[in-house]
């Protein structure tokens, strides 16, 4: 009986994950309206936006034909044709996903209420969908009435200020209609009314390229207004102007935090009014009186104004406002998803150190703070320290964060239990150091609370072997610590920055585990601002590293993230907008290799962290950089060159796929045998020439050879940044999938399980960061939350599970579902949740049987691979594959067939 009660709460789950509808009588309808990736977004700023909806049926084989979108100004409107805004009328169109908004152009701060039906391919209808609706934010800078505010003569110290809080009151004595407040800072805010804070998301802004780019928020506060009002802010340094980069480097961006905000009330008998920040404003510091990025962050209780975001407090020692002259032209809409808490944990266990330091263990390697729960006396001390690891001996181990501090402190005012927990800093870690207390805390006295960008999750895979399980929970840990509004390199020490070079090699990965479509749209557009007017990329986005970049591998994130982008949700216009900086980058990698078509003598990161060793004859794995450099040369140029036919560059496109076919040439000419031997006789080397169809036919498979003979030969993977997400795939592509899965499998140094053998709940930023005998690496980079090696998730996805993009029909409007059992294996599954719905493809292996289940959505199609499969023996739900309607071929590698939506489970004998 307690078996069926788990399995029925494992369904239940799923059926949240999922979305499932648990009604028996299913019909087709169209659900899941987005406008640009989006639910109900306000405030945007896009002109021409995107819509897109989903199909659910319980029919298979149903396939999108014609929709119709009609859009109005209530939901009322909907239903009276002369009240709409835009109808397209019956339009014949498959297409379900970024259907560009084309009625009149909306004006600032304009809403829009749209429905959707779709007719099927039996020229049936769907009723209206239920209505969605989305906003326009301020798309002039003119409209900006409000005045940017400071602290004058602010107290100057090194290091980390004290917050900023800000406040001001109004009246409003009629019934609202509605109310929006659009804000933002130099620095990071947190925005209250009347007691409450507004919204529920983390570090805005967020972080852009400052000085070209910055967010504002919209938020609907139009339950929160009353007859007399109180609105607050509190703004510390943030990213603007707290420490950034590897040295102590404050006021990269600015000098000063200030705040900007504007309020727009509607009232219902048709008038409004607007209140902003001006000189009327007030301005104090409080209790926050340290708050850095690095560092942590410093909060006297003792210093709290109980009520200072109510309408009524007296703020007569608080000092005026100054303006400041600041520019309103950078201004834009968010595009990317907020920083949000999005979990809780509870440690798993409270200890003492041999050193006597009182720690709590959270059990996962996480990002964000403690929410403390505390009692002493007025002025007593409590600090918070942070750690990934225990050292050999079982004490805190810091080290490895270099300079920062990762310390909270929190002063009490001795006013029975208190609740701390910080606002404007974050930290990685897994163990919770506290000190100031006189005994061990209740282990319910901590609450750790996650933060991550919210991004949507849309992957799931699993599998019969609970390491590689654990693996795949590591590889999405890692990317929820580390993408928080950017691509960050490792959360803990003082860096946390936009590496390009991560980002790039775990792209395809990133787009498996979440939605990260618009994650990568802000991004990608802050890489485009900062680049280099030569071209040159910087190392990371934003750019604090004043302008250094040009790395290979590293800077052709510039194409290589839109193109994954691309290939995950059919997004084209993120390759119209990027293609300025992509073309930049590849005539900058032009200009630097000359007429010989050969980039040699740069300064690169090359294959970053590769194995190495210390025995005297030295077998590590060191790939010349040049050899990388002209592989990604060339690959960058040719994918440069079908982006260009994509978006209608023909001519573009035929000229760079000509360049990147005589780098090819040089290439071989420069770096391979005649033998298909290269000189960088590497795994890296190796999977660089053949996954970037650098070699010529004749030496493919010599080169293959020796791929798998080096793997051979070692035992075990030598690659580093580079080659990593590349060698299961050019393994298995290449007829050696055995050797793949001996790699996924290998539990010693180096290799992916062995950190998962060490205890490791994230990946680590070194195959060695933890020794077997409990040491560490070296203390100057060794970070145990660094998503980089976890590209091999790709491979999971695509190979072992089998679920592969077809990039003739981008964003799985068409789709191969096509597993790989190997290495022991008996099952593994995947659950994705496209644009379209859902996909699954799930095989187990009972005896010599194998069972394949396969779910396909609405409006796509996918191509079924059944590996080792004869058409005589299989059976598609029960019945005889041969019996169906269904077309299926015999294949070299099992039983081909195309299938449109539907369930669908295969059995056969292998």
């Amino acid at each position: 009986m307690d078996q069926i009660k788990q399995y029925g709460k494992i369904f239940f789950l799923l059926a949240v994950f999922w979305g499932f509808s648990l009604s028996v009588n299913a019909k087709t309808q169209v659900e899941k309206l987005v406008c640009e990736y989006h639910t109900n977004p306000i405030g945007i700023d896009v002109k021409v936006p995107r819509l897109s909806w989903q199909i659910v049926t319980d029919q298979e084989n149903l396939m999108q034909t014609a929709y119709e979108i009609r859009v109005a100004e209530t939901p009322s409107d909907l239903n009276k044709k002369s009240k709409l805004v835009w109808s397209t009328g019956k339009v014949s169109s498959d297409q379900s996903v970024n259907v560009l908004y084309e009625g009149p152009a909306l004006e600032s701060m304009q809403g829009v209420y749209w429905q959707v039906r779709v007719w099927d391919n039996n020229d049936k209808a769907t009723k209206w969908s239920e209505p969605a609706s989305w906003e326009m934010g301020i798309l002039s800078p003119d409209l900006w009435a409000a005045s940017w505010i400071t602290m004058k003569n602010e107290p100057q110290k090194e290091g980390s200020k004290p917050a900023h809080y800000y406040r001001s009151e109004f009246s409003s004595g009629k019934k609202v209609s509605s109310a929006r407040i659009y804000a933002t800072s130099l620095g990071i805010y947190e925005l209250f009314i009347n007691g409450e804070k507004v919204g529920d998301e983390l570090f805005t802004p967020g972080w852009t390229s400052y000085n070209k780019r910055l967010q504002y928020q919209t938020y609907d506060v139009t339950d929160m207004i009353q007859q007399k009002n109180a609105i607050g802010a509190v703004v510390g340094d943030g990213w603007y102007r707290g420490n950034i980069g590897f040295s102590t480097q404050h006021n990269y961006y600015g000098e000063q935090i200030a705040l900007l905000v504007q309020l727009k009330i509607n009232y219902t008998d048709g008038t409004s009014e607007t209140i902003t920040t001006d000189k009327n404003w007030k301005v104090s510091d409080g209790p926050i009186r340290e708050s850095d990025i690095y560092n942590g962050e410093t909060y006297d209780a003792n210093l709290e104004m109980d009520g200072w975001t109510s309408s009524g407090f007296n703020d007569g020692s608080w000092q005026n406002v100054s303006i400041l002259d600041h520019s309103k032209d950078i201004l834009i809409a968010p595009q990317g998803e907020p920083v949000k808490a999005i979990e809780e944990l509870k440690p798993i266990k409270s200890l003492t150190t041999p050193k006597g330091e009182m720690v709590f263990d959270m059990g996962q390697n996480m990002v964000g703070w403690v929410r403390l729960k505390i009692q002493g006396k007025k002025g007593d001390i409590i600090t918070l320290k942070f750690a990934e690891v225990l050292d050999k001996e079982g004490n805190f181990y810091t080290a490895n964060l270099r300079s920062a501090k990762a310390t909270d402190t929190y002063i009490l005012k001795g006013d029975g239990v208190e609740i701390y927990e910080p606002k404007f800093t974050f930290h990685g870690f897994r163990f919770v150091q506290i000190e100031g207390v006189d005994k061990m805390p209740e282990m319910d006295q901590i609450t750790g609370v996650v933060i991550y960008s919210d991004m949507e999750p849309t992957g799931i895979f699993s599998c019969s072997d609970s390491l590689i399980n654990q693996l795949q929970h590591n590889i999405q840990w890692g990317q929820k610590g580390n993408f928080l509004d950017v691509p960050t390199d490792c959360p803990q020490r003082n860096e946390r920055l936009g590496w390009t070079g991560d980002a790039q090699v775990f792209s395809p990965t990133a787009a498996f585990n979440f939605d990260v479509a618009p994650f990568y749209t802000k991004w990608l557009r802050d890489l485009a601002a900062d680049q280099v007017e030569n071209g040159v990329v910087p190392h990371v986005i934003p750019d604090v590293l004043n302008g250094g970049g040009g790395s290979t591998a590293w800077a052709d994130a510039a194409i290589i993230v839109p193109w994954t982008t691309y290939l995950s949700y059919g997004d084209t216009r993120v390759l119209k907008v990027q293609y300025p900086s992509m073309k930049a980058w590849v005539e900058y990698m032009r200009s630097r290799a000359g007429d010989d078509n050969l980039w040699t003598g740069d300064t690169h990161y090359g294959d970053w962290l590769a194995f190495a060793t210390t025995r005297s004859d030295y077998p590590g794995a060191t790939t010349e950089k040049d050899l990388i450099a002209t592989a990604y040369y060339s690959y960058s140029s040719g994918l440069l060159a079908k982006i260009a036919a994509i978006v209608g560059k023909d001519d573009e496109a035929k000229k760079y796929q000509k360049l990147s076919e005589n780098i090819k040439k040089a290439f071989v000419q420069e770096f391979v045998t005649p033998a298909g031997r290269l000189v960088s006789h590497t795994q890296t080397a190796y999977c660089l020439a053949l996954s970037f169809d650098l070699l010529p036919e004749d030496l493919i498979s010599r080169a293959a050879q020796y791929l798998a003979d080096d793997v051979k030969k070692m035992g075990h993977l030598t690659t580093g940044f580079v080659g990593t997400p590349l060698l299961c795939k050019t393994l298995s592509d290449y007829g050696f999938a055995d050797l793949a899965f001996m790699l996924l499998n290998r539990k010693a140094y180096p290799s992916w399980l062995y950190p998962v053998t060490q205890g490791a709940t994230t990946i680590w930023e070194r195959w060695d960061g933890q020794k077997p005998d409990g040491t560490f690496q070296s203390v100057g980079m060794n970070s145990f939350n660094h998503y980089a090696y976890g590209a091999i998730g790709e491979w999971l996805y695509t190979y072992v599970s089998g679920l592969n993009i077809d990039a003739q029909s981008p964003g799985y409007k068409h789709f191969t579902l096509a597993p790989h059992p190997g290495g022991g294996l008996t099952n593994a599954q995947v659950q994705y949740k496209s644009l379209y719905g859902k996909i699954e493809s799930g095989w187990e292996i009972e005896g010599n049987t194998m069972v394949y289940k396969v779910v396909i959505p609405a409006n796509t199609s996918a191509t079924v691979v059944l590996p080792g499969a004869s058409l005589d023996n299989v059976t598609l739900n029960t019945q005889p594959l041969k019996a169906t309607d269904k077309k299926a071929e015999q294949v070299e590698k099992g039983v081909s067939l195309t299938l449109g939506s539907g369930t669908y489970q295969f059995s056969y004998a292998l």
